[in-house]
Order: C-alpha cells, then sequence, then structure tokens
C-alpha cells in the first residue's frame, strides 16, 4: 500500500514542511559595517559555537591583545582574512534555534569580490543588508541593494550596526533607514526591515537592548526565526529536472521498468498526474512515485523524487517535466548577467551553458547594456562585461531549454556560462521575462 508523505509525517493533505523549517540568509554591505561580527553575535549568543573553537578563537584573541573573544573569527576562516581582518570568501554556517533552522552565508564586502556576493545570496530567503551608522548609506551598499534586488530575494533587514559609536541617537538610526528605504524602492526591493543594532556589544542581535527605549521593534533573531519563508515553490507550476535514469527489474523474466530521479524545483506531483516531458514536448502520466526509497502518492519541492512514467518513452538526463502548460523550449533569449570570471565576456564568444540539469553549448550573442549598480542606470556597453559588471545579453543555445523567467522560477529562470576550455564558471544569468514570450527558432547554431 502506498504512503502518502504528508500523512506518514502527521500533516494529511499539507506540504511536508517543518513548522519553523529552514532559512537561508546572507549578510552583506560594505568593508567595515561588521558583518563577521555580526554572524559570530548570532553564533556566540546561540550558543552554536564548539567549546573548543571558541577557546581557539578567545586565545587568538589574547595573542591580539584584545580583552574578549573577537567574534569575526568565528567566520573569518582563510589567514589572508585574519590577517587583513576581512571577508575575502563566502562563508557557510548552520545554526539552529528551538524555532528554525539555519543557514547563513557571511559573503565579503570589498567591491572586487561583489560577485562573492552574487554566490552567496543566489538562494537565500532573506539577505540582512548593514550600514555602519557613522557612515551611512554608502556606494557599496547600493551595489549589494541591487543584486539583492535583481536576484529577487523575498525578504529584507537593513542592520545599523554600531549604534555604540554614535551614542544610540535614534535620529542617527531613523535618517539611514529613511534614506536607504527611499533609495531601494528605485531599485523594486522588497521594504525592508529595519533593526538598530550593535553586534560588539550585542544589542539587538539575540537579546534587546536596554540603551535603546525608543525602539519598539523585536531583535535580529526573533525577526529571523518568524519572518515567511520565501515564496512557496509547491504552489508553483510542476518542473522536475531529470538528473538521472534507474534501470531495475523485480526478477529475471520481469520487464525492465524505467524511473528519472532528481530534485523537485517547484510544484506538487502525484501518481496519475498527466505530465509534458521538454524539450521533446511528449506527454505521459505518472505511474509510480518514490520518494527517500519509499512509495508514496505525492511529493513536494525540493523533494528529491524516482518516477515511473505510464508510457516507455524517451527521457534522459537534462530533460525538464512539466505540468501543462508546459515552457516553451527556447534556443535564443534575452538574460541578465553577473559576470564572475576575470576575463571579460565578449559579443560573439562561445560558452557552456549549464540549466538545471543539462549543459549545452552556446554562443553571447549580443550584450546590449551595462548596469550601473549604484544607480540602476543602463550604459552602451562597448568591451564585454567586466569582472562584478551586471549586463543585459542575448544567448543562443545549440538545443531547446525549457527555461521559464527568473521573475516565476529561481530554479528554472537561471543557468550559468562556462568557459568550454578551462572549465571555469564565468558567469550566472538570470532569463528575461520578455525571453518566454519568444517562439522557438528552429535554426541550428552556426559557427
Amino acid at each position: 500500500m502506498a504512503t502518502h508523505v504528508a500523512e506518514a509525517e502527521g500533516r494529511p493533505g499539507t506540504s511536508p514542511r517543518l513548522s519553523g523549517g529552514l532559512l537561508r540568509l546572507a549578510t552583506c554591505g560594505s568593508v567595515d559595517d561588521g558583518k563577521s561580527t555580526l554572524v559570530g553575535r548570532l553564533l556566540y549568543d546561540t550558543k552554536s559555537v564548539l567549546t573548543d573553537q571558541l577557546e581557539a578563537i578567545e586565545e587568538v584573541s589574547r595573542r591580539s591583545g584584545q580583552d574578549g573573544p573577537d567574534l569575526a573569527l568565528l567566520t573569518d576562516g582563510l589567514r589572508a582574512e585574519r590577517e587583513q581582518g576581512i571577508t575575502i570568501d563566502v562563508a557557510y554556517r548552520y545554526f539552529a534555534t528551538h524555532r528554525r533552522r539555519f543557514i547563513l552565508a557571511d559573503t565579503p564586502g570589498h567591491v572586487q569580490y561583489t560577485r562573492n556576493m552574487v554566490t552567496g545570496a543566489s538562494t537565500a530567503d532573506l539577505a540582512v543588508i548593514l550600514v555602519d551608522a557613522r557612515t551611512g548609506v554608502v556606494a557599496q551598499t547600493m551595489r549589494h541593494c541591487a543584486i539583492t534586488a535583481l536576484l529577487r530575494v523575498p525578504h529584507v533587514v537593513l542592520a545599523v550596526n554600531k549604534m555604540d559609536v554614535v551614542d544610540y541617537q535614534e535620529s542617527v538610526f531613523t535618517a539611514i533607514a529613511g534614506e536607504f528605504a527611499a533609495r531601494a524602492a528605485e531599485f523594486g526591493l522588497a521594504e525592508p526591515v529595519a533593526i538598530p543594532m550593535s553586534a560588539l556589544v550585542g544589542d539587538n542581535v539575540v537579546e534587546p537592548s536596554p540603551r535603546m527605549d525608543w525602539y519598539d521593534g523585536g531583535t535580529l533573531l526573533s525577526h529571523l526565526e518568524n519572518v515567511p519563508l520565501g515564496a512557496d515553490t509547491t504552489g508553483k507550476p510542476l518542473r522536475l529536472p531529470v538528473q538521472y535514469v534507474i534501470r531495475r527489474s523485480s526478477g529475471d523474466r520481469q520487464p525492465v521498468e524505467r524511473w528519472v530521479a532528481g530534485q523537485l524545483a517547484s510544484g506538487r506531483l502525484a501518481v496519475g498526474d498527466p505530465v509534458v516531458v521538454q524539450p521533446a514536448g511528449v506527454t505521459s502520466t505518472v505511474a509510480d512515485l518514490s520518494v527517500l526509497g519509499r512509495t508514496a502518492d505525492a511529493a513536494w519541492a525540493p523533494q528529491s523524487v524516482a518516477v515511473r512514467l505510464t508510457d516507455d518513452i524517451d527521457v534522459s538526463r537534462g530533460d525538464v517535466l512539466a505540468a501543462a502548460p508546459a515552457p516553451v523550449p527556447l534556443r535564443r533569449f534575452t538574460a541578465t548577467l553577473c559576470h564572475l570570471d576575470d576575463r571579460p565576456l565578449r559579443a560573439r564568444q562561445r560558452v557552456l551553458l549549464k540549466h538545471t540539469t543539462r549543459t549545452v553549448p552556446a554562443v553571447v550573442e549580443h550584450i546590449g547594456h551595462r548596469t550601473d549598480v549604484t544607480t540602476g542606470h543602463r550604459m552602451p556597453c562597448e568591451d564585454g562585461l567586466l569582472a562584478n559588471d551586471i549586463g543585459g545579453v542575448r544567448i543562443r543555445t545549440a538545443e531547446p531549454l525549457a527555461v521559464d523567467s527568473y521573475a516565476d522560477n529561481r530554479r528554472t529562470g537561471s543557468f550559468l556560462l562556462i568557459d568550454p576550455q578551462g572549465g571555469a564558471t564565468l558567469s550566472a544569468g538570470m532569463v528575461d521575462t520578455e525571453a518566454c514570450e519568444q517562439p522557438i527558432d528552429d535554426q541550428p547554431l552556426k559557427g
């Protein structure tokens, strides 16, 4: 007898999510705004630091002449980071409270490492943008604001840090919060929640501050524990990128069954559901479903599943099982790129494009503009996209892809451009909305 996944977890008819769930968050901001110290404070005050790790940090701090532990060292793990007192790479940390689990990405603040911020925020449900109360909103703050808006991070917290240095003045906090909200609105960013704090002292990070009685909001941790999780992908159209095809038989004389396996990018899948295999456009019906090795009636994103179809049709890695109306396969589309490599990306450059589980040859047909991320203005791009640049491009692929608009689906609307010679990642891309309105172009990719 099939076991319904939701019933097995004690919640009949609901999506299999924990009540608190998992929140992915990223911290970003300018240099010396206190990102690593804030992360360290969160870990320290939630008792998420191992004893031996804390002892090592305390020893290093004593040798450098500090009275207490330097909490920034809990995330700045590279030797170069500790020597320079900056964050270079993205540091991922896991911690949990009795209400929720968290995966936190501490991203760099330096301009030359803006691309690392793109990596850390690409899967985030919430972004914490730090501002130094002494300097307020600066150019790098707006860069991170623009990238957060571009990546469509659902929730944003403006953390006005180092309030202890400005004597906890309400007027300083109000001015910074007002300026940031006004400028963020220009980028279409979700309305930020502003919190005054001092990561060094611990004000309003985990515990409320007795020194800012004029602030009637919650602490950062309480907001993280209670903020609604990002857009529920279970309510979106079904998308199942095929990662692997499994052949198995129950006996010597039994026919071989073909199962397709992958992680649900969005939507709900149940036995008896009709599906479309893209880009071929062939239709079939779900005959059996397996989740974690157990037979199931239904599954929801982001679960990993194995599916057996009623028809013996050709399905392979890189295909996408979709619900009608299925996305129109495209060979040419427009996109926004965040260029990550030190080498410029130029028009007519040949690349490999990785979309979900499919990698195909492609060419950058045209680079339309480069975006000034401090103002949002578009400028001509004659010399190609340089490292950390964001720009609009037109892509042409050798094979059709079942892409969605990034605005509709962050998983199936994103892709990577890869160097075909060395295999290095060149750019991270997001399919534009209007791209999905273009019909498929059957002309082959020319040399």
